[in-house]
């Protein structure tokens, strides 16, 4: 069965294993998240939960906004993600997710807007190597390299790598592993790092590259 649920990443800390073992985690705030609308297929087309998370006050939302959570009787909240899931007979509007839906050793993927980094060249942004600082190479050390020939194509080609924002994007990454959860704190320890700095808001859900027992 498919899970879900929105998170605040917290930090990055470390946890010992029973044989002695180091492990690095990255600390989730996870829910509770109250579901505030139920997509099926009968209605929508597909299955999905809308879900809520941290609490806001009304004059905090628009009015469409608000709507949705005097609709499904729910008290307000200030992030609001709908999250693809197989089967939703299993949830009402107005329960809660909460950090229990995982468990120790399940394999989950963790999804969010990546750090922003500025402005930044091609060596930074995209791994590109610099020329050598010898004779005759000229002052381009670090230039993004020959922007294609004047004749033909007289362009230059989509998605060439050049300076630009570096960060701010949707980043999902796959099969990371949960080492802990804590239900009293509403927290699960993932093993390793996720998208985004201390405070981001992320989804974590099933990974979709887990093998089933």
């Amino acid at each position: 069965m498919n899970k879900a649920i929105i998170g605040r990443k917290a930090g990055m800390t470390q946890v010992f294993a029973p044989d002695g073992k180091v492990i690095p985690v990255t600390v989730v705030e996870a829910g509770p998240c109250p579901v505030v609308q139920i997509k099926t297929v009968e209605t929508d087309g597909y299955t999905a939960l809308k879900l809520g998370f941290v609490e806001a006050s009304e004059k905090a939302l628009n009015k469409p906004e608000l709507g949705q959570f005097k609709k499904a009787g729910v008290k307000p909240c200030k992030y609001l993600k709908e999250v693809r899931l197989d089967k939703v007979d299993a949830y009402k509007v107005g329960d809660l997710v909460k950090a229990d839906v995982f468990a120790a050793g399940d394999k989950v993927d963790v999804a969010g807007v990546s750090k922003g980094h500025g402005f930044t060249g091609v060596i930074k942004r995209w791994n590109q190597h610099r020329l050598k600082e010898t004779h005759g190479v000229g002052p381009v050390h670090r230039e993004p390299g020959s922007m294609g020939s004047i004749s033909d194509p007289s362009r230059v080609f989509k998605h060439k790598h050049l300076a630009g924002q570096y960060g701010v994007e949707n980043v999902t990454v796959q099969n990371l592993e949960v080492v802990r959860v804590d239900v009293a704190r509403n927290a699960i320890l993932i093993k390793g790092a996720i998208p985004g700095p201390k405070g981001s808001v992320v989804t974590i859900s099933n990974s979709v590259k887990a093998k089933e027992n």
